[in-house]
C-alpha cells in the first residue's frame, strides 16, 4: 500500500506544473493577466470588461469567470492563483473581514482599503462609481395585499412566507442571519436558489421573498417590490476592482488600466447592462464591448480579443443549430473534462487497487480504513472543491486532487470486497495444488474479482464525469463552464450545452469500461 501510496504522489506531484502553469512559468512582463468573476451576471460583465480593457491595451488575459462563491474567489486572488475579480465594499467589509456593517461609502471604503493592505497585501482600486446593495424583494401583488413597504413590514409576515435566498446570502452576517437579528425575520422555509432562477420562483409563487440586488436586470421588467430597509441594516456596498499582491507586483501597468474604469459607472447604467445580458439574452462579450465604447475606453474599430468567446451561439436556428454553432467550443470543453476524469481515475487505480490488496492480505483494521475512505464520499462536492483552493489555488490541479478522492472509495471497496469473496472452492483447490499466496492471487482471486473491481471502476468513473461539472466553479474548466454560465445568464441553452454532452460523456465512458470488463472476466463468468 506504501509503494501505491508514493506512486499516486509521484503521479499527482507531476501534474502539479497543470495548476497556473502559464502564470508561473511566464516571465512577468509577458505572463497573461488572469481575469476572475463570481458566479452571477454582473460579475461576469464587469470580469469581461476588466478583461476587454486589458486586451486593449496590449495585455494577454486568461478568464476564470464563474468562480463558485466569495470565498471561492477571495481565497484564489489570496493565493496568487487570480490576479483581479470585481468586488462589492460592503462584502469585503462583512464576509471577508467580518465586521459589523457601519458607515458611510467613503468610510466603508477607506476601511476595507487599510486592512486588506495591512492583512494580505491587496489592494481595492477606486470603486467603480456605482452601488449594488441587496434590494429585498416581494410580488407586488403580495405587497399590495399584505401591505408591506419595509423590511420591519415583512419581518411581521416572514412566519407566513417562503424565502428563497442566494447560498451566500444564507450564511452571511448581511445576509440572512443579520436580517433574522435586525427585523425578527424567521420564514416558514427558506430556500437556497441560484440569482438566475429566483426571479422565476418568485413570479411562479414558489417562493415569496428573494435576496435582488439594486442594480438587476430583472427590476425593471419583473413585478416586484423593492422592500425598505428602514432600520439601515444593508452597510455600502461599491463595486471595484480586487487586485492580487503578484499583479501589483509583475504588472504595474496592467493596475493603472484597471483603474481607468474607476468612476465612470453608474446604476442605471449598469441596471440597463445587465437587463440587456440576463433578460435580452445579448452576448456577455458584445455587451462588455459595447460599455467600454461607450465609456470611450476603446475605440470603435476594435473587435473582442479571440478570448472574448462568444459563448452563446447562433440562435435563429433552433437549438441544435446552436449546438452546432458551438461544437469547436464544447470539443474543446469535452477534451478538458476528459482530461479531469482521467487523471484522476488514474491517480485513484494506482492507489486504490494496491491499496485494497494490500487490506486484504492483512485484513486487519481493513473495514476501519475503508470506511474511512468511504467519509469522503459524505462530503458535499462544492465543499471539497472548494477547500483545495487554500491548498493548490485554482484550476486543473486542485480538481484532479478533489475528483481523485472522491474516486477511491468504490475502487477500493469492490477490490478488496472481490479479492476477500473470490469463489472459495477455487481458492480451496489453488491451495491443495500447492500455490502460493502471491500465485493464488493473481491466476484465481483476480480474475474472479475482476468483474466486481470494473463494477468499482465503472461507478467511480460516472461520479467524475458529473462532479467533474462542478470543476467550473475553481477555474478548472471543462463541460461545467457552459452550464455555470447559463446558471449566471439566465440561459436554458447554455445550461443544456454542456448537460448533455455531460451525460452522453458519462454513458460513453461507462460503455467503453463495460467492453473492457467483459475482456477481463473470466470466459467461465461470462455466461
Amino acid at each position: 500500500m506504501r509503494v501505491g501510496f508514493l506512486a499516486v504522489l509521484f503521479f499527482l506531484a507531476a501534474l502539479h506544473p497543470l495548476h497556473g502553469a502559464t502564470a508561473q512559468e511566464a516571465s512577468p512582463d509577458s505572463r497573461p493577466v488572469v481575469v476572475a468573476s463570481k458566479p452571477f451576471g454582473e460579475s461576469y460583465l464587469l470580469g469581461e470588461m476588466f478583461a476587454q480593457l486589458l486586451e486593449a491595451r496590449g495585455f494577454s488575459v486568461e478568464r476564470r469567470l464563474g468562480l463558485g462563491s466569495t470565498q471561492v474567489a477571495f481565497e484564489a486572488l489570496r493565493s496568487g492563483a487570480v490576479d483581479v475579480y470585481p468586488e462589492y465594499t460592503g462584502t469585503g467589509l462583512l464576509a471577508i473581514l467580518g465586521e459589523d456593517p457601519t458607515g458611510s461609502p467613503s468610510q466603508v471604503f477607506r476601511r476595507v482599503l487599510g486592512e486588506f493592505r495591512d492583512r494580505w497585501g491587496i489592494r481595492w482600486l477606486p470603486p467603480l462609481g456605482f452601488q449594488n446593495t441587496y434590494a429585498i424583494s416581494v410580488r407586488s401583488e403580495m405587497a399590495a395585499e399584505l401591505d408591506l413597504g419595509t423590511l420591519s413590514d415583512l419581518g411581521g409576515e416572514a412566519p407566513a412566507l417562503v424565502g428563497g435566498f442566494s447560498p451566500d446570502f444564507l450564511g452571511r452576517d448581511d445576509g440572512l442571519p443579520g436580517l433574522r437579528e435586525t427585523y425578527g425575520m424567521a420564514f416558514r422555509e427558506t430556500r437556497s436558489l441560484l440569482q438566475a432562477v429566483k426571479y422565476e420562483a418568485l413570479q411562479t409563487g414558489r417562493v415569496d421573498v428573494i435576496d435582488a440586488y439594486s442594480t438587476d436586470g430583472f427590476l425593471a421588467r419583473a413585478e416586484v417590490t423593492v422592500l425598505e430597509d428602514d432600520l439601515g441594516f444593508f452597510p455600502p456596498y461599491e463595486a471595484a476592482a480586487l487586485v492580487g499582491v503578484r499583479l501589483q507586483d509583475e504588472l504595474p501597468g496592467a493596475v493603472a488600466v484597471l483603474t481607468e474604469l474607476s468612476g465612470l459607472l453608474r446604476e442605471e447604467e449598469m441596471r440597463e447592462l445587465n437587463r440587456r445580458l440576463e433578460v435580452e439574452g445579448e452576448p456577455l462579450a458584445e455587451v462588455a464591448r459595447s460599455a467600454l465604447l461607450g465609456l470611450g475606453l476603446v475605440a470603435g474599430t476594435e473587435e473582442p480579443e479571440s478570448g472574448a468567446r462568444q459563448l452563446r451561439g447562433r440562435r435563429d436556428g433552433g437549438f441544435l443549430a446552436y449546438l452546432w454553432d458551438r461544437r469547436d467550443e464544447t470539443l474543446r470543453q469535452t477534451l478538458r473534462h476528459l482530461l479531469l476524469v482521467g487523471l484522476s481515475l488514474g491517480a485513484a487505480l494506482l492507489l486504490a487497487i494496491p491499496g485494497a490488496l494490500a487490506l486484504e492480505r492483512f485484513r486487519f483494521g481493513a473495514e476501519a480504513v475503508i470506511r474511512g475512505v468511504g467519509v469522503i464520499q459524505t462530503l458535499p462536492s462544492i465543499a471539497l472543491l472548494a477547500f483545495m483552493i487554500p491548498l493548490f489555488g485554482i484550476g486543473v490541479f486542485p480538481a484532479v486532487v478533489a475528483l481523485f478522492l472522491y474516486s477511491l472509495f468504490p475502487i477500493l471497496r469492490n477490490t478488496f470486497t472481490g479479492v476477500r469473496d473470490a469463489d472459495p472452492v477455487a481458492v480451496s483447490a489453488a491451495e491443495a495444488l500447492g500455490m502460493t499466496p502471491l500465485q493464488i492471487l493473481r491466476h484465481v482471486r483476480l480474475p474472479l474479482a475482476a468483474p466486481v473491481i470494473m463494477a468499482g471502476v465503472r461507478t467511480a468513473a460516472v461520479i467524475n464525469v458529473g462532479t467533474a461539472t462542478l470543476a467550473a466553479f475553481i477555474g478548472a474548466g471543462g463541460l461545467g463552464d457552459p452550464i455555470v454560465s447559463g446558471l449566471a445568464l439566465s440561459d436554458p441553452w447554455m445550461i443544456l450545452s454542456g448537460a448533455i454532452p455531460a451525460a452522453l460523456l458519462a454513458v460513453v465512458v461507462d460503455g467503453t469500461l463495460a467492453v473492457g470488463e467483459r475482456r477481463v472476466t473470466p470466459r467461465g463468468l461470462k455466461g
